[in-house]
């Protein structure tokens, strides 16, 4: 009992000493997490950060031991999952981010999972032999039939569209296809700097998706524009290919209605069914 004491005092002093050394500080959630992401994470920022696996309990004590040494840390600790990991690093919380965001893995889909893309199932013969699988992959829109004694798929097919959820029977199909759709790596919750917690909802926005957001909301800041005719230097050319669009449109109308207005009903009436009956006919000469 008092060699555990011991022990768990050593750990909690030893991160004490790891948060005052280091600026950047993360939250790792270790839930149903496999042992590869780490293991990819440590050995590409190795010399530039440490993780470190510990007990709640263990952390909780360090934490308020250092709390009076680091700024909003009371906010930093109600973040701490059930089972966590702590990762200490100098990098820019932001540049961190997007490396261990590179270092996923692939994975098989489980039921219950969010599609991270567009899954397709592409044609072409299977490994699976010729067998109940195949009413397993036909039943979750999977077309398949049998070749040279193995099933096969007849053509490409999106079996899941980006965002929705994966139910169990298509997660089997996948599974015995061998496709891993799933991307898994360290589920960082957020990390601190100098008083600022970035969560992983705004580290996420590093790189490309950042871009694809600045440029979403540009695309919609000037269809909004266009649409209540509010000039600006980027739609001006498109309010003005709208404005002869229409000009051109109320042309043909008032042209028209002044050549009906010029041969009076009697001949609009003998014009209208002369090309009636030339269209019936087959065409004008």
């Amino acid at each position: 009992m008092v060699n555990a004491k011991e022990q768990k005092a050593r750990e909690v002093e030893e991160m004490k000493q790891l948060f005052e050394k280091y600026s950047v500080i993360g939250i790792i959630n270790m839930f149903k997490l496999p042992t590869t992401p780490m293991q990819k994470v440590k050995k590409k920022s190795s010399g530039e950060a440490e993780i470190k696996m510990t007990k709640k309990v263990v952390l909780l004590r360090a934490l308020e031991a250092i709390k009076g040494k680091k700024k909003n840390f009371e906010e930093f600790e109600k973040l701490i999952p059930q089972q966590p990991a702590i990762v200490f690093t100098n990098m820019d919380p932001f540049k961190f981010y997007a490396m261990v965001d590179k270092l996923k893995i692939p994975a098989a889909a489980k039921e219950g999972d969010i599609a991270p893309r567009d899954i397709e199932v592409s044609a072409g013969l299977t490994n699976l032999l010729a067998g109940p699988a195949i009413s397993e992959l036909t039943k979750v829109g999977i077309p398949a039939g049998v070749e040279e004694g193995k099933i096969a798929v007849k053509k490409d097919v999106v079996v899941a569209k980006k965002g929705t959820v994966i139910n169990k029977p298509l997660a089997n199909a996948l599974k015995k296809l061998g496709i891993e759709p799933m991307l898994i790596g360290l589920n960082i919750i957020a990390l601190y700097q100098s008083g600022m917690i970035y969560k992983k909802e705004v580290l996420s926005l590093v790189g490309e998706a950042y871009m694809n957001k600045v440029r979403e909301a540009y695309t919609q800041a000037l269809n909004l524009s266009v649409s209540i005719e509010y000039p600006t230097k980027a739609n001006i050319s498109y309010l003005l290919a709208k404005a002869k669009l229409a000009a051109d449109a109320l042309a043909g109308k008032i042209n028209l209605a002044k050549l009906n207005l010029e041969k009076g009903p009697e001949q609009t009436i003998q014009t209208e069914s002369k090309t009636e009956s030339k269209v019936e006919s087959g065409g004008m000469s």
